[in-house]
């Protein structure tokens, strides 16, 4: 995979975990997965492959 491509997908997928970790807790309002508890435990795994798949990427280069 493109260095490049993988360092995006894993910035996006770090700011994707973050998002939903902070709807779980009901930080960010406005969505049906806000206050849901599953999405503050999803949401931090979602990130921590995220930082993996960004730190591969560029290890890579």
């Amino acid at each position: 995979m493109n260095p490049r491509l993988a360092l995006g997908i894993g910035i996006l997928l770090v700011l994707v975990g973050l998002l939903w970790t902070l709807q779980g807790l009901d930080i960010v309002g406005g969505s049906s997965m806000s206050g849901v508890a599953i999405w503050a435990v999803i949401g931090p795994f979602v990130a921590l492959v995220g930082v993996i798949v960004a730190l591969g990427a560029r290890r890579k280069r």
